[in-house]
């Protein structure tokens, strides 16, 4: 595919790492956050948004799974990148001159271990690739960030010390979305299906929408929750399961999700990355 993905942070993120690795043909775009990514592609100026969405060490992405519903864009596809964590510097830098290093919260939680026993100082940053660019802009042997390889590259830095996660499967998940809902695409594997719904105010609703995936053999691979529009009694799911909404299987289980829901949307279909079973098998 050509055109340019739109990616959140700044050229050397992971984003960026993502986006040349899942889309090699595509120009990355930085954003500089998941909202400006996901406008970039509502108003043209990228064909394709790049959108992390969980870590395999720290967790989901805060608020990314509000964002989605509301974009009013369609999931195409998923990407796993293998995050490694290395610890840049200055040129002619060394790791035990570091005073302090600079990296987003979420970095910092899959580096605990190490962090720990440096003795580092941590700066949350904003941005990964925004902290190495500062790195190199104080350019003090003291200062450091944490970051991908390629932003050592972008921004002139060492790499002082290479793969400092605490996991060494540490993998983030990135979905790609677009302006349009394809469902004509059968990958040659499994397919994934999202949607987002809302229960209807009955007894047991929740666990009867459900049913109708387990009875008709269907995997469910995520179910998550979050309140809507600060309302404690108003909640939505966000759910991916295994299979093609043209799939018999997957039909009944809809209609019978349709009838105990009062809102449901389809946000994509797309193959599933292979690499997302690598990951499950650790």
């Amino acid at each position: 595919m050509t055109g340019r993905i739109a990616f959140q942070g700044e050229l050397g993120a992971y984003g960026h790492q993502a986006c040349t690795e899942a889309q090699p043909g595509m120009e990355p775009l930085p954003c500089p956050t998941f909202e400006d990514a996901i406008d970039a592609v509502r108003r043209g100026e990228a064909q394709l948004g790049m959108i992390a969405v969980e870590n395999s060490t720290y967790g989901r992405v805060a608020d990314v799974h509000q964002l989605l519903p509301e974009s009013g864009l369609h999931i195409t596809g998923e990407a796993f990148v293998r995050v490694h964590i290395n610890v840049l510097g200055p040129r002619g830098a060394r790791l035990d001159g570091l005073r302090r290093v600079r990296a987003m919260d979420i970095l910092f939680g899959q580096a605990r271990g190490f962090l720990r026993e440096q003795g580092l100082e941590t700066l949350k940053w904003a941005d990964n690739a925004a902290a190495a660019r500062e790195v190199a802009t104080l350019n003090d042997p003291a200062e450091g960030a944490m970051g991908s390889e390629l932003a050592a590259q972008v921004y002139g830095l060492d790499v002082l010390a290479r793969h400092v996660e605490d996991h060494d499967r540490n993998t983030t998940r990135f979905l790609m979305m677009a302006r349009d809902l394809d469902l004509r695409r059968r990958g040659k594997g499994p397919m994934m299906t999202s949607f987002v719904f809302r229960v209807r105010n009955i007894p047991a609703a929740l666990f009867k929408a459900m049913g109708g995936f387990a009875t008709n053999g269907i995997n469910m691979t995520k179910l998550e929750s979050y309140m809507v529009g600060g309302n404690f009694t108003a909640t939505q799911f966000y759910a991916e399961v295994e299979g093609h909404p043209d799939d018999r299987a997957m039909q009944l289980a809809f209609e019978e999700l349709d009838y105990f829901t009062d809102h449901l949307r389809l946000m994509g279909v797309f193959p599933a990355d292979q690499r997302r079973y690598e990951v499950a098998r650790g």
